[in-house]
C-alpha cells in the first residue's frame, strides 16, 4: 500500500473512531447524560483530527517528493 492511501485511510479511521467516541454510549453509572461532548472531549477529537490532516498532508508532500 502506498503512503497517499495509507494515510488518507488512517485519517478516515481516526476521524471515524473520534465520532465514535463521541456519539457512544454514556457510561453505566446511571447518572442522565445528555450524550453531549464536553469540551475536553471536542479539544481531543480535534487533536486527532488535525494529527490525522498533518499525516495526510506529509504523506502527499513524500509522494510527490518521490514522484518529482
Amino acid at each position: 500500500m502506498s503512503r497517499r492511501p495509507a494515510a488518507a485511510l488512517a485519517a478516515v479511521l481516526l476521524a471515524g473512531a473520534a465520532m465514535l467516541t463521541a456519539c457512544g454510549p454514556a457510561g453505566g453509572d446511571g447518572d442522565a447524560k445528555s450524550g453531549r461532548a464536553d469540551s475536553s472531549q471536542v479539544d481531543d477529537m480535534q487533536q486527532k483530527l488535525d494529527a490525522a490532516e498533518s499525516a495526510a498532508a506529509q504523506a502527499d508532500a513524500d509522494a510527490a517528493a518521490d514522484n518529482g
